[in-house]
């Protein structure tokens, strides 16, 4: 993603932070009373996190936002109260900043005094206040800063240490009883094929598996047997689930390839007792169903049909990184969901790089090294540092939309989306010039990807355009804005929750009826979807979204199928049903959640 560079268009920065609003990524703090205390929690949370901007001088409360007119006096006195802090391990453990990270800036002839807070590297994490990290380690979500749990400290300790991988750990008191011999059996033959001849294949069992780093002996306390890589790997899953191994272990791939809402799925692969749902035993399942929806182009090399496409390529070490980079002791599962016109890969745990390192490529961190051995002797996985650039090419040679990764939080979970869309396929463009004319071709590459992905995916945010455009934030802000005032797009929305809809798309009235002038001929045979014409009271809308809420829904997809506009929904009728005991929240303690869904109570 594009770096910005903050002496640019000055004034147009601090505005886009101001209407953005406290996010993930930005919060301001008042400093009329002194340096504020709680900076030291968001530095923590941004450092932990994936970085972001504290602003001091500004005072927000209930959304509206006034100036604290800092003094020069005040501003030199910040400064150093930072610095002096800062370096004071009794403050923070460590200081991340530079000076060029520390700027003082005039918005409207008032003083504000800016911190750019990096995303810590992976060895210097936990970053916390005072001496005790168990008391003083922070994390950011959409609601603010939180407080991290003993268990995802130690998780960060865990990460920070790369001379002794998650896998490599001992698990006492397991033996071959625990392994299963059938998957044994069936990788060799993999393995010889992969890698004809290899003297490792002439060791027994449990010698092959001990060179692949599933058995180990510790030199130090002469402990030795096999270790979580070998379970995980061969293992029984009884014995992949005790206890004292990866009691949380769930591979779970499930496909719905019709995109129906009231369908959870068309087909799924899980443990549910009839075969060792081991890694290797699920990546034998599961791949043949990703790939079988893939392009099949027809080439030839040396008279024989060659099937290794960038995007099977892409899709398989999609695939094997959840597998190599879960943190199998959080408290989730690996889920591979494959749509009509996605790929999602989930996986427990938080990314080891930043989101930058991941689409720069080229730098690969593995969270489980003996797993990653074990796939690449096989041939099914690339050499460290090369996995992430497969996919990234695997897609942009399918000329397909950029893959895109995202980290969510409690459970610790790192999802990343395969879009199998076209970015500017002929329908989409023909589309475009009808709708604006012919001259829409030729308003700019991004400004093009940008209505693209508002035609196809029925919105755009400056969130999702990030990962479509190597362009920084606020210059995605900018285009945003551009193209509002141009007229192709409209905004619903404030701050970093606005989202950008086709101008007569996405478009409403106070009574939250969809205007759009491109379906309102478009009727439904459905009864449960409301016609774009239809007007009924609050008691008809109510009824008519509980019977579209037998199961947890996005508000997104009920908005669709009520045809009502999503910021009516959430701000004039769910939250009233919610009081009345109508419909309930997925996550109930959590309203701003990102992925909150309702029900029907």
């Amino acid at each position: 993603m594009g770096k910005f560079n903050y002496s640019e268009d000055l004034q147009f920065y601090i505005e886009s932070l101001i209407q953005e609003k406290e996010s993930v990524d930005v919060e301001f703090k008042s400093a009329a009373g002194g340096f504020p205390g709680s900076f030291w929690d968001t530095y923590s949370s941004f450092a932990n996190t994936n970085g972001g901007t504290i602003v001091l001088g500004v005072k927000e409360k209930n959304g509206n936002f006034s100036i604290d007119n800092l003094t020069d006096e005040q501003i030199i006195n910040y400064q150093k109260d930072f610095w002096s802090n800062a370096n004071n391990r009794n403050t923070v453990n460590n200081n991340l900043l530079k000076n060029e990270d520390v700027v003082v800036e005039n918005y409207k002839g008032h003083k504000l005094l800016l911190f750019y807070i990096p995303r810590a590297d992976r060895s210097l994490r936990p970053v916390y206040r005072t001496t005790n990290p168990y008391n003083g380690t922070f994390r950011r979500n959409y609601e603010g800063d939180f407080k991290c749990t003993e268990k995802e400290i130690q998780r960060m300790f865990a990460d920070a240490d790369d001379s002794r991988p998650a896998d490599s750990r001992i698990i006492d008191g397991f033996t071959m009883d625990d392994i299963d011999l059938e998957t044994v059996g069936q990788y060799r033959q993999l393995f010889n094929v992969s890698k004809p001849g290899h003297a490792w294949l002439s060791l027994d069992d449990k010698g092959l598996i001990t060179k692949l780093g599933g058995y180990r002996k510790n030199r130090k306390t002469g402990d030795e047997g096999f270790t979580l890589a070998g379970l995980l790997f061969f293992g029984k899953i009884d014995s992949i689930t005790d206890v004292d191994c990866a009691p949380n272990y769930f591979p779970d791939y499930r496909e719905n390839p019709n995109n129906d809402p009231n369908v959870r799925w068309d087909d799924r692969i899980y443990p549910d007792g009839t075969w060792e749902a081991n890694l290797f035993q699920f990546y034998k399942r599961v791949f043949p169903k990703l790939t079988s929806v893939l392009p099949k182009p027809f080439k030839l090399q040396d008279n024989i049909r060659i099937d290794e496409t960038p995007a099977r390529v892409a899709v398989r070490e999609a695939f094997i990184n959840a597998l190599v980079h879960t943190d199998y002791s959080v408290d989730a599962s690996i889920v591979i969901n494959r749509h009509a016109n996605r790929f999602v890969f989930s996986n427990p745990g938080n990314l080891l790089i930043s989101k930058d390192q991941y689409y720069n490529g080229g730098e690969s961190v593995c969270r489980n090294k003996s797993l990653h051995k074990m796939f690449m002797m096989i041939g099914t996985a690339e050499k460290a540092g090369s996995g992430v650039d497969k996919i990234l090419k695997g897609w942009e040679d399918t000329n397909w939309k950029k893959p895109y990764v995202e980290e969510k939080y409690r459970p610790d979970k790192v999802v990343l989306n395969l879009p199998m869309e076209s970015l500017l396929s002929q329908d989409v463009e023909s589309e475009l010039v009808r709708l604006y004319g012919k001259e829409v071709i030729n308003i700019g590459y991004n400004r093009l990807i940008t209505l693209s992905i508002a035609y196809t995916e029925n919105e755009v945010t400056n969130e999702r355009l990030r990962y479509a455009v190597d362009m920084h934030s606020t210059d995605i802000s900018r285009l945003l804005k551009e193209l509002c005032e141009y007229g192709y797009l409209e905004s619903n929305g404030n701050g970093r929750g606005t989202r950008y809809h086709l101008k007569g798309m996405g478009s409403f009235n106070l009574n939250g009826n969809i205007t759009s002038n491109i379906t309102s001929n478009i009727t439904s045979s459905d009864p449960n979807i409301a016609s774009n014409k239809k007007r009924m009271s609050k008691q008809e809308l109510e009824m008519l979204i509980t019977t579209n809420c037998t199961s947890y829904i996005s508000l997104e997809e009920l908005a669709s199928r009520v045809n009502r506009a999503p910021f009516y929904l959430k701000n004039f009728i769910i939250s009233d049903m919610i009081k009345k005991g109508l419909i309930e929240r997925l996550y109930p303690l959590a309203p701003r959640h990102p992925d909150q869904k309702y029900k029907a109570k």
